[in-house]
């Protein structure tokens, strides 16, 4: 399995790969690889970035991650217990290039419109965790068999798109490693001021060219993308009842609890307090 634009080792080559994280943090820089993900969240919380989008993930959220689509898992960080996540890779050829056009396999044709932007479902999630669940003990033939019948329950799940931007081609080697940079710096900083002058000297360019590089390759600029990421992580924090909301305005990078308020129902369109109380 190749992952662009740096190498995850792969244990194998294989036409499906089976793949279990046990970790305090999931792979935590952004990338992207030819395969397919489905994943499942067994235990954990965290942040999920996909394309151009940020969503919030937590044990028994179930992820299709189409193929070349950059993403990273970011796990909520100072957990005492390690996250867990099972995944499968494959690509729509990995069984034969006509495999899934087969009339048998008429059922999974919902699938394949929708896996370009990825999506998680919103039904049938207990089914298809049993399923994840069930593939540590099979066969590889079981879990082929397996792999169908995930697809299938997806297929006619209700969803919700990950991405809103498509992204057909993978990054090249020197994108790739400027775009990782930039999110690995964001990653790690969002809790502090960011000026747009210091993220362009990360991505080792002006900041006009910046702008309308980061503009160009996520459909939005780059402090709209450190506000979403920053509710996002307000939001994991305002499921701990004891914080106070004036805390975790500061904790995420806000300078005012007014200016938090504002951003957070621009992105939420609810305020903080009802997001606590309707979660």
């Amino acid at each position: 399995m190749k992952v662009f634009p740096f190498q995850i080792p792969k244990p194998t080559n294989d036409a499906l790969i089976y793949q279990e994280d046990h970790e305090f943090e999931f792979y935590n820089q952004l990338h992207q690889h030819e395969e397919i993900q489905l994943s499942c969240i067994v235990k954990g919380e965290g942040t999920l970035l996909v394309g151009d989008s940020l969503h919030s993930y937590q044990s028994g959220d179930v992820f299709a991650i189409g193929g070349n689509l950059p993403h990273v898992f970011l796990s909520a960080s100072g957990s005492a217990e390690k996250s867990v996540m099972y995944s499968l890779f494959f690509t729509k050829e990995s069984f034969g290039e006509h495999f899934f056009d087969l009339e048998e396999l008429q059922s999974t044709k919902g699938f394949f419109r929708t896996i370009d932007n990825g999506f998680q479902a919103l039904s049938k999630t207990k089914n298809l965790v049993n399923q994840f669940l069930s593939l540590q003990s099979k066969s590889r033939l079981q879990r082929f068999v397996s792999l169908l019948e995930i697809v299938e329950i997806l297929s006619k799940s209700k969803k919700r798109n990950l991405s809103n931007q498509l992204f057909k081609k993978r990054f090249s080697t020197h994108e790739g490693q400027r775009m990782r940079d930039v999110m690995d710096y964001t990653f790690s900083n969002y809790q502090n001021e960011i000026r747009i002058d210091t993220i362009s000297d990360i991505a080792h360019m002006t900041t006009n060219a910046f702008c309308k590089y980061f503009k160009k390759r996520t459909n939005k600029t780059y402090n709209q993308f450190l506000n979403e990421l920053r509710i996002e992580k307000a939001c994991q924090l305002l499921l701990i009842k004891d914080k106070l909301v004036s805390e975790i305005a500061f904790e995420t990078g806000f300078p005012n609890l007014s200016n938090f308020n504002r951003k957070f129902k621009n992105i939420k369109s609810v305020t903080p307090s009802k997001f606590r109380n309707s979660n």
